[in-house]
């Protein structure tokens, strides 16, 4: 009797470790991509849609609102990040009519069968020298904000706008984070929390690495065994950038009194190539960051600031943009080629096995350790 019940306890343990795998492997909503359009050599947005759908990303980023894209992503359940670019935020701040507009070309043909979750007022705006174009900032969110509640959409999609990692006026330590332009910040903030939106950052430990070209440097970009770096004001060892550079963020929010606003990382990537003179473009440092990114998020670790969970992450970039100027880097972002095969592989095809130093599911039953996980296929 006694070895039934084990047995039977034995079965109940494995079959619910089995359905915690299973839930895993299938719900991978945290990792997202950005899809750039300066190029020429995109591939129709039908073999686009097709693609994301052979991979565990779940959630795509769109600089502007291309229908195109929009529609092909319909009934796909990839969520949609669309955006208002920078030079829409004057009119969009200053006519309501603007917001409702562009709401009603943008959003209301293709939603709900197209999943937007998102809309991002203007890009990197905090950080540029247009003191008028950074005080029509939170009146465009605001604006877009009521549009949508108009066609009963508050709620169901948010509002944001995406900041550059230099919107922190400090950030090492992490605990010391603090924001620019504080007066500004603080509406916005105010903004996001009083509508459940989240605060988007870009945080690229690639540029901290070229900053600081040294291999200890590199090993803690690159999620890589290190020594770790001490955050002196809280005696915590941070042992990646990545996560250095988000909980400087979370310490910034924690600072001015929103510290529960949602951390969204709205792009992060390490290019594959670069010019002779660049420091750390290779496949071999693109790999491992966004394979090892993947991991951390895959691992549900968090971070040391907000343990337990992984935050939203669009990796940058889906395709290389051509046409982009400045270095070579700048051009060699692309996960996928024109073709749509690999740059590289960081497991996130669905028919990869779970390897990439993802963390196999174990559980020790009376003595005995098992481990599933690396038996699954992950969706």
């Amino acid at each position: 009797m006694a070895k039934a019940n084990s047995n039977s306890s034995l079965f109940l343990f494995v079959s619910l470790l089995l359905f915690q795998v299973l839930h895993f492997s299938s719900s991978q909503s945290f990792i997202g991509v950005n899809y750039g359009q300066v190029a020429d050599n995109l591939p129709p947005p039908a073999a686009t849609a097709k693609l994301l759908q052979s991979t565990s990303i779940q959630k795509l980023r769109l600089y502007g609102a291309d229908p195109a894209i929009i529609k092909a992503l319909a009934n796909t359940g990839v969520g949609i990040v669309i955006g208002a670019s920078s030079g829409d935020i004057p009119a969009l701040a200053s006519d309501p009519n603007a917001a409702t507009q562009w709401i009603n070309s943008n959003v209301l043909p293709f939603y709900p069968a197209s999943k937007i979750i998102l809309i991002t007022v203007g890009n990197e705006v905090m950080i540029s020298n247009d003191q008028n174009l950074i005080s029509q900032l939170l009146p465009a969110m605001a604006n877009m904000q009521n549009a949508l509640n108009a066609a009963s959409l508050g709620g169901k999609i948010k509002v944001s706008t995406v900041h550059a990692m230099s919107v922190l006026a400090q950030s090492d330590p992490p605990s010391s984070g603090s924001f620019i332009r504080q007066d500004t910040m603080r509406g916005i903030l105010q903004f996001l929390k009083d509508h459940g939106s989240p605060f988007t950052i870009n945080p690229y430990p690639f540029f901290a690495y070229q900053s600081d070209p040294r291999p200890e440097t590199l090993a803690f970009c690159l999620f890589q065994p290190n020594a770790g770096r001490v955050d002196s004001g809280t005696g915590i060892k941070y042992m990646n950038m990545f996560d250095a550079q988000v909980d400087a963020v979370h310490s910034a929010l924690n600072a001015m009194g929103f510290k529960d606003v949602e951390i969204v990382v709205a792009e992060t990537g390490w290019p594959y190539r670069g010019d002779p003179n660049e420091v750390g473009p290779s496949v071999e440092n693109a790999k491992a960051y966004n394979g090892n990114l993947i991991a951390h998020l895959r691992s549900m670790a968090g971070t040391p600031l907000m343990p337990g969970k992984s935050v939203d992450t669009y990796i940058f970039a889906l395709y290389d943009e051509d046409l982009k100027p400045g270095p070579t880097s700048e051009r060699s972002f692309g996960l996928f080629k024109p073709d749509l095969s690999a740059a590289y592989d960081v497991g996130i095809s669905k028919s990869s096995q779970v390897r990439h130093n993802q963390p196999c599911h174990s559980l020790n039953h009376n003595g005995i350790s098992f481990s599933l996980a690396c038996f699954v296929r992950l969706q």
